[in-house]
């Protein structure tokens, strides 16, 4: 690293001696545990300040999955890790396909569990990890970095930019290079960690916090709930299964064991509700949800 970098790094915010945490080692344990809490809600604060943007992020993600395009989250270390996590979870909570959200980390599946020496430093590898997976204009690239500077994710973001995609920044650095490549920067400034420089504490949390709204305000505009129920969950355990019973139960008023029996019928949530509730079969039930765009919402308004 060349000394005009390590300067740098030095003056980010996230890379700053936390104030209230100098003396960390000298707390007492429920000192200790009282600091990291009050620093929790620091980050919680820093992610208000920012939820008009990530709205417009949601409207921005949501157009381009209307027209077939997909949402790729990319980062490295524990930015990375977050946001294959979020991708992750969509599938069995939406019933969406894997390709729809995906993440992407700088080293390669192997990086979720063991740190890879330098791949956040190479911008030309996440450029090369986005064509591998066919990344297009009519997609949308969340480059996530606290420090905001990751080569890696810079690199994304670029290719993103030529291509036209819609490009998201989630850094937590103020006017950082990340949120300044972005066509939407999210930056909630989370500053100095309970251990310097540790950013998977304030930073991370952050993160996650806005990674749940981008994932689930997508999946809700979308039409993947009715109220707050998730209506396309995928009972593929027992504990899903029971989940997806109760959901129709809920909104068809039949109980659990009925609304058990009309999810066999039907073989999906959202089916087995259009079936109870206008008194449909099982083909007209899809063919109406597929007419609605699968908004259930469209449906049972008119009822």
């Amino acid at each position: 690293m060349m000394k005009e970098e390590v300067e740098v790094l030095a003056k980010l915010s996230t890379e700053a001696q936390n104030p209230a945490t100098v003396n960390l080692d000298t707390m007492s344990t429920a000192e200790l545990i009282a600091a990291m809490h009050q620093a929790d809600r620091d980050a919680v604060a820093a992610v208000e300040s920012q939820t008009e943007q990530v709205a417009k992020a949601v409207d921005g993600i949501v157009a381009r999955l209307e027209q077939g395009g997909r949402l790729f989250y990319i980062g490295a270390g524990t930015s990375g890790r977050l946001g294959v996590l979020d991708a992750s979870e969509c599938p069995p909570t939406y019933n969406v396909p894997p390709e729809l959200v995906q993440g992407i980390i700088a080293g390669g599946d192997g990086a979720l569990r063991r740190s890879v020496e330098r791949a956040e430093d190479d911008p030309e590898q996440g450029k090369a990890d986005l064509r591998d997976r066919g990344f297009s204009d009519k997609d949308v690239l969340v480059g996530i970095a606290a420090s905001g500077r990751t080569p890696y994710v810079l690199g994304g973001m670029e290719l993103g930019r030529e291509l036209g995609a819609l490009t998201i920044g989630l850094s937590c650095v103020a006017g950082s290079p990340v949120a300044l490549a972005a066509g939407i920067a999210i930056t909630p400034v989370t500053g100095a960690e309970v251990v310097t420089g540790s950013t998977r504490m304030k930073a991370g949390t952050a993160t996650k916090l806005v990674l749940n709204m981008l994932s689930t305000g997508t999946m809700v505009k979308l039409g993947y709930v009715y109220g707050n129920l998730m209506i396309n969950v995928q009972p593929t355990n027992d504990k899903l299964r029971d989940r997806a019973g109760r959901i129709i139960a809920a909104i068809t008023g039949l109980d659990q064991q009925q609304a058990l029996a009309a999810l066999e019928r039907g073989g999906a949530v959202r089916t087995a509700i259009v079936m109870e509730k206008l008194k449909v079969s099982r083909e007209e039930a899809e063919a109406k949800l597929r007419e609605a765009g699968g908004r259930l919402r469209l449906l049972l308004d008119k009822v």
